[in-house]
């Protein structure tokens, strides 16, 4: 990850734009984020803080995070100490990744405090801490510390603020040009780098080593390079190298592969997390769903081994029909006590002659008898197991038709996932204690970019509401070919190509197949789609229609998502 102290400068650089502005809003969409609503420079800003152990981050975003009904504890602190404050100032702590905001605001009396909220980006010891600056104590904290989890500082309500340890590096801004001229007259590795100065990741570290090497002069490149940082960045960057993807806020020039630049760290950022992070989430929220679908497909494909058994021991009854019928033929050719009986097979042109096996305990009618009665048990088994089959590979295709939904999935659309495995008798209904107002399923909305409307079911119920009650019968229909995947609506009678195009990606996104290429995207108009009597949820059929082949892209997504 790329979030180092040079990323946090050129980030606190570009939130000044926030400083002045009141917090409207606060919200904790769960255990690892927390997002203010900022009211600044004429604009409503969105500002969102994780500590998760991998994507921990500070930024703006244009996302929408679904909060949950009833606000955590934690964001009810907040809301009580800095919801209605100014933002007095921004500020980086020492090169380090931890930004500052200074919250002036009243307490129950009116009296005017002052609260700091520091972000601490490192990683899985990331932490958002809210400080009474006067007493220099901590308030509260997203992630508690008890001096036997570390002895260097504690993180608990009450106890006094101790700042992460210092490191013994240069400060790669106040550091002299002495200094600099004597570390760079030798030349020096990324990892040398690393340890002489504060705020370096290797990453950064590797792209210096880049430019010092084509470098005349070693102490100009090294000021142009930390310049670069001020200001939000020069070239905010991602870059897809190697099967791997980086990030920054200037040019990478020391990697080759698929570029993409942004205009400011914020948009790179929605950019970098915009489906892990989402995916993140609805783990938290789905991670036993996605275990107990799992163990149903397990245990419906165990069960299709069983029946393909089955299936091939009853389709053996035309044998037992031959083998009572040559015996009923040749009765009186043998008698009981014999294990076997060689008779001529009359039914073949060569009239070979074929061995029965017989019981030795039964007469020859009796033997003829229990095979017609093999053939009659076998015939009744094999249609059941036929059946059997058909349903079990059937509720496989819908089980993994769900957990592809809750692979994609917002933390909306898995209430409406559980709902309608327990409507379907699958699941128990969860109880919850606020009980909500039941709402329509609501498929989410894309514009095209020649503005035409577009809407995506990211379920099941959302799939039949889009399909069968919200698109009108000249409406274009997109659905993945042969692949599980959400329903695509183009809300025009004859989109554009552009459109077209641009839907197909949303079907191909929203797919089983999102991490393929030239995946196959069917298109036609909803009255040529029709769900069959008695099908379950989503299943439809369709006609008459055309295929494109779609490579998915997340950054078209995310330009479609914005302009809705």
């Amino acid at each position: 990850m790329a979030f180092d102290g040079l990323f946090t400068y050129s980030m606190t650089a570009d939130l000044q734009q926030l400083v002045t502005g009141r917090i409207t809003k606060i919200h904790q969409p769960n255990a690892q984020e927390v997002v203010l609503q900022i009211r600044a420079n004429g604009g409503n800003h969105k500002l969102l803080f994780s500590i998760h152990s991998s994507y921990a981050r500070v930024h703006l975003t244009d996302q929408t995070i679904e909060n949950p009904a009833e606000p955590p504890m934690f964001c009810m602190l907040l809301r009580k100490h800095i919801e209605g404050g100014f933002i007095s100032s921004i500020k980086q702590h020492d090169f380090d990744r931890i930004i500052i905001l200074e919250i002036e605001s009243k307490n129950e009396i009116g009296d005017p405090i002052v609260r700091q909220l520091h972000a601490e980006v490192m990683g899985r010891h990331s932490n958002l801490l809210l400080i009474d600056k006067e007493q220099s104590k901590i308030v509260d904290s997203l992630k508690h510390l008890s001096p036997s989890v570390n002895s260097f500082r504690t993180v608990l309500p009450g106890q006094p603020y101790v700042a992460p340890p210092a490191q013994d590096k240069w400060h790669p801004l106040t550091v002299s040009d002495e200094q600099l001229q004597s570390f760079f007259n030798e030349e020096k590795t990324a990892k040398e780098i690393v340890a002489q100065f504060g705020g370096f990741s290797p990453l950064h570290a590797e792209e210096l080593v880049f430019r010092l090497a084509n470098a005349t002069n070693k102490l100009s490149c090294f000021k142009q390079f930390m310049k670069e940082f001020k200001d939000g960045g020069s070239q905010p960057t991602f870059i897809v190298a190697n099967n791997k993807t980086y990030f920054s806020p200037i040019a990478l020039t020391h990697l080759q592969g698929e570029v993409t630049t942004y205009p400011n760290v914020h948009a790179l950022l929605d950019r970098v997390f915009f489906a892990r992070a989402e995916r993140d989430r609805v783990k938290q929220q789905a991670g036993d769903l996605e275990r107990w679908l799992q163990n149903e497909i397990d245990k419906l494909k165990l069960k299709t081994k069983k029946l393909t058994k089955d299936y091939d021991r009853a389709s053996k009854l035309d044998q037992f029909q031959l083998y009572g019928e040559l015996l009923m033929a040749n009765i009186y050719a043998f008698e009981k006590g014999v294990k076997e009986v060689t008779v001529i097979n009359y039914y073949t042109e060569s009239g070979e002659q074929i061995t029965i096996p017989v019981s030795e305990r039964k007469t020859p009618i009796e033997n003829a008898q229990s095979y017609f009665t093999k053939y009659t048990k076998a015939k009744n088994a094999l249609i059941m197991v036929k059946e059997q089959l058909e349903k079990t590979v059937e509720e496989i295709a819908y089980f993994e038709m769900l957990a592809q939904q809750v692979q994609q999935a917002s933390p909306r659309d898995i209430e409406e996932i559980r709902e309608e495995l327990a409507e379907q008798g699958y699941l128990k209904m969860r109880h919850v204690k606020k009980k909500k107002k039941q709402t329509k399923p609501d498929p989410e909305r894309f514009v095209s970019s020649t503005g035409i409307p577009i809407s995506v079911g990211k379920n099941n119920k959302q799939n039949d509401m889009l399909t069968f009650k919200i698109a009108k019968r000249t409406d274009t229909w997109l659905h993945t070919k042969d692949i599980p995947g959400s329903h695509v609506v183009i809300h025009a009678t004859e989109p554009d190509d552009t459109t077209l195009r641009e839907a197909a990606t949303l079907a191909a996104y929203f797919s089983k197949a999102r991490d393929s290429s030239s995946v196959p995207v069917d298109y036609t108009e909803i009255r040529q789609v029709k769900k069959p009597n008695g099908s379950k949820p989503g299943f439809v059929i369709y006609f008459e229609q055309k295929t494109l082949f779609i490579d998915p892209d997340e950054t078209v997504i995310l330009q479609l998502k914005k302009q809705s």
